[in-house]
């Protein structure tokens, strides 16, 4: 009998921020799909910076609920299912980033670094590149004066200024930009993956771990993971460990299109993912699963 590998949900959304589950119904979830741990990732407070621009973060308010909840929950499964508190962080140039010390005063178990947010270089409003496409096309033109390669080059720059800056222990949707233009011939592909080598480079030096993320399959917004094939090839020339992830924003996705990430690592040459076990001492404790 072929052993199934044991899988955990780590970026997951709830109500705090702008999941549609509360906490208790996505434990019951997990543990019915019977997954070896839970990390609920709130998107960490930002409208003291941005306003309503940034509505699907986590009331600052509320931070301290959101904290109690789960670690109530780590009490109530501790005998039945693995729970961890996270947040995911964005990085925002001057105004927010996962290694910001009131991040840190949190204690989290975990912390996922994503860029969501560029700023246009010639003054106009940052906006966020996973947003809606007419919100994407119109920071395009407006910030960038419809230069997608320079669009781009901002994304990576920002990712890249992330890593560097440390705090978080794995990378969230890596090429999540591609959710926009996966279809449109927006930037020289040979260009985006020498990106995305500096982006991996990065990340073997600074020792993170980079998500596998469903979420776009789930959501139907695109129909592939992020990273994509060609991507996750790259990583795999490193020998960057990788973790499987949903970006879970309802319950029905906590697991969702698992099989296809499983076999999308297969076609790159990834034998085996990670699977975040806690902390010791302040560093992270990762158990490798063989697919």
């Amino acid at each position: 009998m072929i052993k199934k590998p044991l899988l955990s949900s780590m970026h997951t959304h709830t109500t705090f921020c702008d999941g549609e589950n509360d906490i208790e119904t996505m434990c019951k979830y997990a543990y019915k799909k019977k997954l070896f741990a839970l990390g609920f990732s709130a998107h960490a407070p930002l409208r003291k910076y941005l306003g309503d621009k940034s509505w699907w973060t986590i009331k600052e308010e509320r931070v301290p609920e959101y904290i109690k909840e789960v670690q109530a929950a780590k009490e109530r499964w501790h005998d039945k299912l693995n729970i961890y508190l996270g947040f995911e962080v964005d990085y925002i140039k001057n105004i927010r980033s996962p290694v910001d010390k009131d991040i840190a005063s949190l204690n989290p178990d975990y912390i996922i670094g994503s860029v969501h947010y560029v700023i246009p270089k010639n003054g106009a409003d940052l906006f966020t590149i996973d947003g809606s496409a007419q919100e994407f096309e119109k920071g395009l033109n407006e910030g960038f004066e419809g230069d997608a390669l320079s669009l781009m080059n901002s994304y990576y720059d920002a990712q890249l200024e992330m890593i560097s800056n440390g705090g978080f222990e794995i990378l969230g949707h890596a090429d999540i930009i591609k959710k926009n233009c996966h279809n449109k011939n927006y930037w020289p592909e040979d260009e985006e993956l020498r990106r995305q080598r500096e982006v991996a480079q990065a990340a073997l030096r600074a020792g993170i771990t980079i998500e596998v993320n469903t979420g776009g399959i789930n959501r139907k917004k695109i129909k592939d993971v992020y990273p994509s094939l060609s991507f996750l090839r790259i990583i795999r020339e490193y020998n960057i460990p990788v973790i499987i992830t949903a970006d879970a924003h309802k319950v029905k996705h906590i697991n969702g299109n698992y099989k296809k990430a499983l076999n999308i690592l297969k076609s790159a040459g990834i034998n085996e993912h990670s699977l975040f076990i806690g902390k010791k001492n302040g560093k992270s404790i990762w158990q490798k699963e063989k697919l």
